[in-house]
């Protein structure tokens, strides 16, 4: 898969929330919120259901507007673009939704392609493009199949290369090892770790399990023995380049916790402890 397109390339901030609040008749979920993310880190978000996770999710990728402050994804100032320009933006940002959000009347290979023909992209690379990310999911060989002859594992997968299918320098996730087992999810995490440290991809991750981010933060991709290994394991520049990883917790609109992976796991807090279950 070829390098995704980078911009900026000077390992400033890819997203930037500035004061951020978003809410809804019930009250407001976010209260003023400002983090940043830099180009090649990926920032785990953690909260209980229903602190704003998601929420951040689409307004990084321009799907919802904040009551107030600023959205600032690739140098684009998101909470105050058009809907013409948002289009063009999105293209930019990949989105591996929960649930995967297939097409399940269309086949595993126009659902990769949708986003390919509506830029207008010459049909004679739309195949090509779709196979190489399939390939790179290792789903190739589900080109014709249609979602629902697909495991859950299988059409989390299908959402990521569908994510990758324009090669964006920045991928949200959403709770991407959801409702999987264990092998299965360590397959989503294996992918998201081959994007990060082969490809240099941005990640805004939203998660429940603790887990998922300390594999992250403890493990790097090794593109020579096409293997996950422990960062200790820094003889090569693999892990000698290996990218940050944070956490950013969230809790009644605010956020509670911003810092390392060994600042939870060493952490006596309450609230902290409760995702180390």
């Amino acid at each position: 898969m070829s390098t995704p397109t980078k911009e900026g390339l000077g390992f400033g901030p890819a997203i930037t929330f500035e004061d951020v609040w978003v809410g809804f008749d019930e009250g407001q979920v976010l209260r003023g919120v400002t983090f940043q993310v830099q180009e090649r880190e990926t920032l785990i978000l953690l909260g209980e259901t229903g602190t704003g996770k998601t929420l951040t999710l689409k307004m990084a990728a321009g799907l919802l507007a904040p009551d107030s402050g600023n959205v600032v994804v690739l140098g684009n100032e998101v909470s105050e673009m058009e809907e013409k320009e948002l289009l063009a933006f999105r293209r930019k940002v990949g989105f591996v939704f929960q649930e995967g959000a297939l097409f399940d009347s269309m086949t595993v290979g126009e659902n990769v392609a949708y986003r390919l023909r509506e830029d207008g992209i010459a049909e004679e690379e739309i195949e090509p493009r779709v196979r190489e990310v399939l390939r790179f999911v290792e789903l190739e060989h589900t080109m014709e199949q249609l979602p629902s002859e697909l495991s859950g594992g299988m059409k989390r997968r299908v959402s990521i290369a569908r994510a990758l299918v324009n090669q964006p320098p920045v991928v949200l996730y959403d709770s991407p090892t959801a409702g999987l087992d264990p092998v299965t999810s360590q397959t989503i995490i294996t992918l998201i770790l081959r994007l990060r440290d082969v490809f240099g991809v941005t990640a805004l991750l939203a998660t429940h399990r603790l887990q998922d981010g300390f594999a992250l933060a403890n493990f790097h991709f090794d593109p020579e023995t096409k293997r996950v290994v422990p960062n200790a394991q820094n003889g090569n520049a693999a892990a000698a380049n290996a990218a940050r990883t944070r956490f950013l917790v969230y809790r009644d609109g605010d956020i509670y916790f911003e810092g390392e992976p060994e600042e939870i796991a060493n952490s006596e807090d309450p609230y902290l402890k409760r995702f180390l279950v």
